[in-house]
């Protein structure tokens, strides 16, 4: 079963894995400008499938794409013993990219079978965990995926780390020392992007694999709250829910971080979802 943004989760999974691995929560908020939400959040959670899709072309073509574009990835990825998704047999790297690439034509061949969603893309960011074929330990592997400027995070020992690279004009410009991270924060092109989902008949995803820890805290979030709140403001957010005990109340972090991205201006969407490793 799929779980979409409309109410909070927080779930634990122990499918083929003996022991209660993770648990998950997940909320979006149209900020205080926009009219409608073009982000969408959603999970597998017996698959071990997480995404965050920010969707864009104007009127009702960015949440098309965004829905559509997680709806057709976390299809591809369902749980072992549908033979028509991507087997289980597949390294979760190539099940990841076979996933987004099949997001991707679904949302290309949906914009030009409707001339008014012409030109609709969307970001995809997403964490596969799932065990491995092959793996001789039996432990899950967590690989993560992403398209765009939807980014992940994660919080270990106290410590925020940016795990994505955002895939825009001003962060191309800044690694070729054209302009500073502060310039690129103002800069007039900032929301220009490089790579999308469904914009273009083919996609390129970026997909690294993770070594993970108990304990570690995983941040999805669209541009909404990351344009809003900078990395120390989200690493002190968290530091105050891993203070107040343990485990961290999820839910109530997905309500903090979106309450002060509002507070900060709420010029976009807003959606976080979280994933706590036990």
């Amino acid at each position: 079963m799929y779980r979409w943004v409309y109410r909070f989760r927080q779930r634990f999974f122990s499918a083929n894995m003996n022991s209660k691995l993770f648990s998950y929560a997940m909320l979006s908020h149209q900020g205080r400008v926009r009219k409608g939400n073009e982000d969408t959040c959603a999970a597998a959670p017996e698959g071990g499938v997480f995404v965050v899709c920010d969707g864009m072309g104007g009127a009702a073509a960015g949440e098309v794409a965004s829905k559509l574009a997680a709806e057709t990835f976390l299809a591809q990825l369902a749980p072992e013993g549908d033979p028509k998704k991507t087997p289980r047999t597949s390294t979760p790297d190539i099940r990841l990219d076979t996933a987004i690439h099949a997001a991707n034509q679904a949302v290309y061949q949906h914009s030009r079978t409707f001339p008014e969603l012409h030109g609709m893309g969307t970001t995809l960011v997403a964490l596969l965990l799932e065990v491995a074929p092959g793996n001789p330990t039996g432990r899950p592997s967590l690989t993560l995926a992403h398209v765009g400027d939807s980014r992940c995070y994660l919080f270990r020992g106290g410590e925020l780390r940016q795990l994505t690279q955002d895939h825009s004009l001003v962060e191309e410009q800044v690694r070729a020392g054209q302009i500073t991270p502060y310039e690129a924060e103002i800069h007039p092109m900032r929301n220009i992007i490089t790579r999308a989902v469904g914009s273009n008949a083919q996609v390129e995803p970026e997909i690294q694999h993770l070594e993970y820890e108990s304990g570690d805290l995983y941040l999805l979030a669209s541009d909404g709250l990351t344009r809003e709140l900078k990395d120390r403001d989200i690493a002190a957010a968290m530091t105050r829910a891993v203070s107040k005990g343990n485990p961290v109340n999820l839910e109530s972090l997905c309500q903090v971080l979106i309450a002060e991205a509002n507070d900060a201006g709420g010029g976009d969407n807003i959606t976080v979802l979280l994933l706590s490793l036990s």
